[in-house]
């Protein structure tokens, strides 16, 4: 009677469950799986007549393309960049913010703000105060010699730096929260024994903290990274991928072949390029945080 009843309700928890995956189904599996059956094939959205089986014609133009192997570069020097500066200036906040009282909590809400805001409207933001004729940024930029005359925009290191600058102030806050979670998960008293005996507060960080908070840490890590690796919306509202591709990142490329010029099979072997340098990305930091947390709980 009881296996009876317990059998009924792991299905009635299992029914409960099926729009869930319905849903996961039609916004995320089929998509992909039709961005792949597309990848195969030569589709024109302006002359849909031609739709014929290539091959893989479209990853092999994928990787014999110039074009296409320097998005990826731009992508990883944009990947990095700001991921790092991410989380060197969120280990930094977020040790800040450790201890618990009033001005932490306000200012902690406080920073959560840029999270909040949607990259687009971020992306319009920083359009308007880095321009070089009437933004409050830009102008002050241009006459400390920070950028030329015709601003950051004009310029491919300016514009580089300037999609990193706003993928940082939106999303730093972020990596805070992530790593001061991990933070505050940690045990006080082992911290407190090491400061009795005579451990500096550099030395309780390095030898202690960090590496109790590494699980975090590669959390926070693979969480931005596949974010920033398919950063678009900052690039389409200020750079459009250049001044001379300079920014033209995979995501921004496969949107411009797909909409621009109108290559459906093309942009579908971008993307799933993308996809599979990220699951590669999971994987790598997955098996990270697992070794991570063996080392943390000894």
């Amino acid at each position: 009677m009881l296996a009876s009843f317990g059998a009924r309700r792991q299905v009635f928890f299992a029914l409960l469950g099926l729009p869930a995956l319905a849903y996961v189904a039609v916004v995320a599996i089929w998509p992909l799986l039709q961005g792949l059956w597309y990848s195969f094939f030569h589709y024109n959205l302006v002359r849909p007549g031609q739709f014929r089986f290539i091959g893989l014609s479209n990853y092999i133009d994928l990787f014999t393309d110039d074009t296409t192997r320097w998005s990826v570069i731009v992508t990883f020097i944009f990947t990095v960049l700001a991921v790092s500066i991410e989380f060197v200036l969120g280990l930094g906040l977020a040790v800040l913010l450790w201890r618990d009282n009033r001005f932490n909590r306000i200012a902690l809400a406080l920073l959560l703000v840029p999270v909040t805001v949607t990259p687009l409207a971020v992306g319009l933001l920083f359009r308007a105060l880095l321009a070089p004729d009437f933004g409050l940024l830009g102008y002050y930029a241009a006459q400390l010699g920070l950028s030329g005359e015709r601003g950051f925009f004009a310029d491919p290191v300016g514009a580089m730096g300037a999609i990193v600058f706003i993928d940082v102030w939106q999303w730093t806050p972020l990596m805070a929260l992530i790593l001061l979670a991990g933070l505050k998960a940690l045990p006080v008293d082992v911290i407190d024994a090491a400061e009795t005996d005579g451990a500096t507060a550099l030395q309780r960080f390095r030898i202690i903290v960090f590496p109790m908070i590494l699980p975090s840490v590669f959390l926070s890590l693979v969480l931005r990274t596949m974010d920033a690796f398919r950063v678009f919306d900052s690039v389409f509202v200020t750079t459009k991928g250049g001044p001379n591709d300079a920014t033209n990142v995979l995501l921004f490329y496969a949107v411009k072949q797909g909409f621009e010029f109108y290559d459906i099979g093309f942009a579908s072997a971008i993307a799933n390029l993308m996809i599979v340098c990220m699951a590669i990305f999971a994987v790598v930091f997955i098996l990270l945080i697992r070794r991570a947390d063996r080392m943390a709980n000894g």
